[in-house]
């Protein structure tokens, strides 16, 4: 079984933590976010994932020198331009000479999906493509999927208004594929599988949806990344690693709660890190405030600084004795 996996796009909503990493490479917990999403796939039998490069190829490569990533065997096919989501799909699909079902998955989805249940379901559908499907509270940020009684599509609308939408079921982000699919993709420009494909599909009748309320999430944004963070270490998905990587120091006066202290990262006497998250490397000095918050690999927040309300700081940023910074990003991402 292979599969390809979407990770070329350049992470804007993540800005200021992905201006120079891909933010699949960002850390979630103890690994890179890459190695959560292909660690499933070896736990159902994926031998290969083909990833779908555009922005930053070169981190992925240098990171996997042995072409090997949480168990599975690595290909690469690296976009000259940005093809969409179809256009990528059927690139890498090609590149590494796919010519049999195939799973594809978005790079920055986090799930404990069953994927082979999704895998039987597409069997006993016998479509050209299968969806796994997600319910949410509100469906107007993303792909809604209404489905028959026997899980067949019956149309795909893209991020419809919330009043309007036909369904709270959306796109999650995991699909099985046919090959017979990328022979519907134009191989000239971009692509979007979501508008063009699969509503294409659908309309063939050869489209499914498996829904599944498992462990979802999508962790392209600064609110989201922390969450899968805390998800992690609060024991909402089948693996809980510990909060205070073994390196990490946390000084007696200091005080940590509900959060994620990654390698080599320092909180100081009086400071306090309340439901944030420090990359590696980064420095919270002495009667300082992280609440809410990410700091960045390498970044420090000087003495009884204050860094809260969603603030990002970016890899080295420097957040000066006593600055208090509220739902902010440093650097400024454009």
């Amino acid at each position: 079984m292979r599969a390809v996996v979407l990770v070329g796009g350049f992470g804007t909503r993540l800005r200021p933590l992905t201006l120079g990493t891909p933010k699949q490479m960002l850390p979630v917990v103890d690994r890179p976010m890459i190695e959560w999403v292909v660690g499933r796939l070896a736990e159902h039998g994926v031998d290969e994932a083909v990833l779908a490069l555009g922005y930053r190829p070169d981190a992925f490569i240098e990171a996997y020198p042995d072409d090997e990533c949480a168990g599975v065997r690595l290909a690469y096919a690296v976009e000259d331009v940005p093809l969409d989501t179809a256009g990528a799909i059927r690139f890498a699909a090609r590149e590494a000479e796919v010519d049999e079902r195939f799973l594809v998955l978005n790079g920055d989805v986090l799930t404990d999906l069953d994927i082979g249940a999704l895998l039987d379901a597409h069997d006993a559908s016998g479509g050209a493509g299968t969806i796994h499907l997600h319910p949410v509270d509100d469906p107007s940020r993303y792909g809604v999927v209404p489905i028959d009684g026997d899980g067949r599509v019956l149309e795909f609308v893209e991020k419809p208004p919330r009043d309007s939408a036909p369904s709270n079921w959306i796109n999650a982000g995991t699909y099985v594929l046919e090959p017979e699919v990328l022979d519907l993709i134009d191989h000239e420009g971009p692509v979007s599988i979501e508008r063009v494909t699969f509503p294409a599909l659908a309309a063939e009748g050869k489209l499914f949806g498996f829904q599944s309320e498992t462990y979802w999430l999508d962790a392209g944004t600064p609110a989201t990344y922390l969450q899968a963070q805390l998800d992690l270490v609060d024991g909402h998905r089948a693996e809980t690693p510990p909060a205070i990587a073994a390196d990490a120091s946390v000084a007696d006066g200091a005080k940590v709660e509900h959060a994620v202290l990654m390698s080599g990262s320092s909180v100081a006497d009086g400071a306090s890190v309340i439901d944030s998250v420090l990359l590696p490397g980064a420095r919270v000095e002495s009667g300082a405030t992280v609440r809410d918050a990410i700091v960045g690999p390498h970044a420090v927040v000087g003495p009884d600084a204050v860094v809260e309300a969603g603030t990002v700081l970016g890899d080295g940023a420097v957040v000066a004795a006593g600055e208090v910074l509220t739902d902010a990003r440093r650097p400024e991402a454009d």
